[in-house]
């Protein structure tokens, strides 16, 4: 087996990870989180909330899962959120044309479907699973299509993102921000994409958990008030230009942004939180890098994007963060669908004398022309220029039909007029993280099978699995285990494990098998430290300590018990400085 195959065996076997539906033979894309899966993923979300709530003061919000079609017409998600699918035509599997032909091409993913069937052709590419002849690709959007209400409904779909909530939701949130800027909104949640063939376990899913956070900024300052945290800290980028040399640069945030490297200081700032959190949770330095988006794969909006990407055994490379600087385009979008002005009031220091183009609709010649219309009118009337108004007739746009008004309407001129502030659109910092696969890689970076024993002539080595979880990311910290199950050594196990539950520490208790037998169950699933209560408990008042991964005993008093090990889990309290070695 290799590596991806310890690991999922290990997570369906101790209840990490499960193949949804498996009672009627399951189906790809989803997976079910198990009891230690779930609390392992409850853990490092918790510590995205300290990160980004607690310490960045983004507050998170929850919106709807299934959202109206506005809403996505207006994201781009309806007309272009798509794949390219080509089908077998002889078993009918389907797959992603770039996938078929991403070892031949670079950049297949930013081909379109003519240019893919041509490369299929030319390298006579056949079916995966059957050696069977391909069909010609064709765009198939990835959203999960629902009605709303009975019948027919509205339409609706389940939403391949969490962040089109906060965009929808911006005014809001400017408000209780007092509309000062910068601030920001997180959310976690699941997502959907109906992928075409996601055969990558919990790397590629239908139905998956993103955090998001959509941080609005000044589009004029892109400076960041507390840079300095991250300036000196070294990452490895992979930028657009050691792409090309085929190389991963090592070199401070502050100088990646003196060079021009990362565009601006709050995009590199969120670039080191982002490598922050990700070592904090048990990712390996050396298996994370920051690689930018090349010219013809960056969004047409974005002015510069980093994807987290971390080193998987089986994978390679995998995508778990996408950071951006998405300028305004969200708040236009939606502006214009929704026909509602989404900016803040931004007042100067002092007031500005300043001359302005003003145009002025003449409501009362406009609305017996065009009655209910008149509004809409008017309102497409004062974005035009000087000449499209200096005409005998004017054309204008108005829910997508095309509106003749007169000339002499509308009056325009140049006034000169003391203002004290404007209204502008912010640029949106979007730092989405992927939970599942960070998640997986977690697993798989503290995933480790050793030899242990074999010290003596006449005893073998045995294999010993363990998980190096991180401490605080760990879904049971401490393993409760009498040394027998009779009552005298069980009593004093249950007063300390309730000790250590109401310190707030994931605690279990496990009587069951041999001492030793427990030890490796426990180091299967990450238990940092295991306390072993035994007959010297009874008359010393004492316990045994043992260290998961160094598999070090020590012996340490019971009273106070709860602190140590609290300390020991997340103030760095060295483990031989807390009892008498053994």
């Amino acid at each position: 087996m290799d590596k991806y195959e310890q690991v999922i065996e290990l997570a369906k076997r101790r209840g990490f990870l499960w193949n949804s539906f498996e009672l009627y033979g399951g189906t790809a894309g989803f997976y079910d989180y198990g009891p230690l899966g779930s609390t392992l993923k409850r853990r490092i979300e918790q510590i995205w909330r300290e990160t980004y709530v607690v310490q960045e003061g983004f507050m998170e919000i929850e919106a709807p899962t299934i959202g109206i079609e506005e809403v996505f017409v207006a994201s781009g998600h309806v007309g272009g959120f798509s794949d390219p699918l080509c089908e077998c035509k002889d078993c009918r599997e389907a797959f992603r044309a770039d996938h078929l032909v991403e070892d031949m091409v670079a950049c297949a993913d930013a081909l379109n479907v003519e240019e893919l069937d041509k490369i299929i052709a030319e390298n006579n590419v056949r079916c995966p699973e059957c050696e069977g002849e391909l069909g010609e690709s064709y765009e198939f959007n990835l959203m999960f299509r629902t009605n709303i209400g009975p019948g027919t409904g509205r339409q609706g779909y389940m939403r391949p993102e969490t962040a089109q909530g906060m965009f929808v939701d911006f005014l809001r949130l400017a408000r209780f921000y007092r509309e000062k800027l910068p601030f920001g909104a997180t959310q976690i949640g699941k997502s959907y994409r109906n992928e075409i063939s996601p055969r990558q376990g919990v790397i590629r899913l239908r139905e998956f958990t993103q955090a998001e956070a959509e941080i609005f900024i000044d589009p004029n300052n892109k400076k960041h008030a507390n840079f300095g945290r991250f300036a000196d800290t070294v990452v490895n980028l992979y930028s657009e230009e050691a792409q090309e040399k085929g190389i991963v640069e090592k070199i401070s945030l502050g100088e990646a942004v003196e060079k021009g490297t990362i565009a601006h200081e709050f995009l590199a700032y969120q670039i080191g939180l982002t490598n922050h959190f990700l070592k904090r949770i048990g990712i390996a330095a050396d298996k994370l890098r920051f690689r930018q988006h090349l010219k013809d794969e960056m969004a047409h909006y974005a002015i510069d994007c980093w994807d987290a990407e971390i080193e998987t055994d089986r994978f390679g490379w995998v995508e778990v963060v996408g950071i951006a600087d998405r300028t305004d385009y969200d708040l236009k979008a939606h502006a214009n669908v929704s026909k509602t002005e989404l900016s803040i009031y931004r007042e100067y220091s002092e007031p500005k004398m300043v001359t302005q183009f003003v145009v002025k609709p003449n409501m009362g010649k406009l609305g017996p022309l065009f009655k209910g219309k008149a509004k809409a009118v008017a309102d497409a009337l004062k974005v035009l220029t000087q000449e499209e108004l200096e005409q005998e007739s004017i054309t204008v746009t108005v829910d997508g039909e095309e509106v003749t008004v007169p000339g002499d309407v509308v009056d325009f001129a140049e006034e000169t007029v003391k203002i004290s502030g404007e209204n502008i659109i912010p640029h949106v910092i979007e730092p989405s993280y992927g939970i599942d696969r960070i998640f997986y890689s977690t697993m798989e970076h503290a995933f480790a099978e050793e030899m242990v024993g074999g010290k003596e002539e006449d005893e073998d080595e045995e294999a010993r699995n363990i998980l190096r979880f991180k401490k605080e990311v760990a879904p049971v910290q401490v393993a409760i285990l009498p040394l027998l199950t009779r009552e005298e050594l069980i009593t004093p196990a249950k007063k300390i494990e309730s000790q250590l539950k109401q310190k707030g520490l994931l605690v279990s208790y496990d009587d069951s098998g041999t001492i030793g037998r427990r030890y490796r169950r426990n180091d299967e699933i990450g238990t940092p430290y295991s306390i072993t209560i035994d007959y010297d408990t009874l008359e010393d008042n004492t316990v045994t300590i043992r260290d998961r991964d160094s598999m070090k005993q020590i012996r340490a008093p019971i009273d106070g018990i709860e602190d140590l090990v609290y300390e020991m889990i997340y103030m760095s309290r060295e483990f031989e400085s807390a009892g008498k070695a053994l």
